[in-house]
């Protein structure tokens, strides 16, 4: 994901290094943070492959800023992630926001729509973070009130959610 967070930032505007560890860190920081001996390497890895392009540029105030943009075959790997999410890119709801973030990238509206029926569907099959007898347990039956509430806030989020993917689809699938 963070490489789907390296192109997806890079895919609106060339950045310096600092900035895109910031903009990362804002999508999904509070839940995985970024460090940097995760980013730079990572970046390095996509300018070895020909997917970014970096440049020195004067600092503002101090030391050389290292800019990097997008270069096409890093648009085209950025397309082909968003068009064919891996399963815990759907399954994952941080993974998945990353990927929402940057769906905009991808310019087929039917695509688009393939990747939200993909976690619509995972949405709708019956699911809990609690099982009993290969069963999901309900929040009523939990007879925890702390397992409840953590069952009921699930509850409501992924109904709130449902209902956001199928309204999403449904603009998606009319003719533009």
């Amino acid at each position: 994901m963070l490489e789907l967070s390296i192109l997806g930032f890079l895919a609106e505007q060339p950045l310096h290094g600092y900035e895109l560890k910031e903009r990362i860190k804002a999508l999904s920081g509070h839940v995985r943070p970024v460090s940097d001996g995760a980013l730079y390497p990572a970046i390095t890895r996509l300018v070895t492959a020909g997917k970014l392009d970096q440049h020195t540029e004067p600092g503002t105030s101090a030391a050389p800023r290292r800019m990097l943009s997008l270069t096409a075959t890093g648009r085209e790997d950025l397309l082909e992630r968003l068009r064919h999410p891996k399963q815990a890119e759907i399954t994952d709801q941080v993974r998945f926001n990353t990927l929402l973030a940057f769906l905009r990238h991808l310019p087929d509206r039917r695509e688009q729509a393939a990747v939200l029926r993909r976690r619509l569907e995972f949405l709708e099959t019956p699911a809990s973070f609690f099982y009993e007898d290969g069963k999901p347990v309900r929040a009523e039956e939990t007879g925890d009130r702390f397992r409840e509430g953590m069952l009921r806030v699930a509850r409501a989020t992924g109904r709130a959610e449902r209902a956001w993917l199928k309204e999403a689809v449904a603009r998606l699938d009319q003719p533009s």
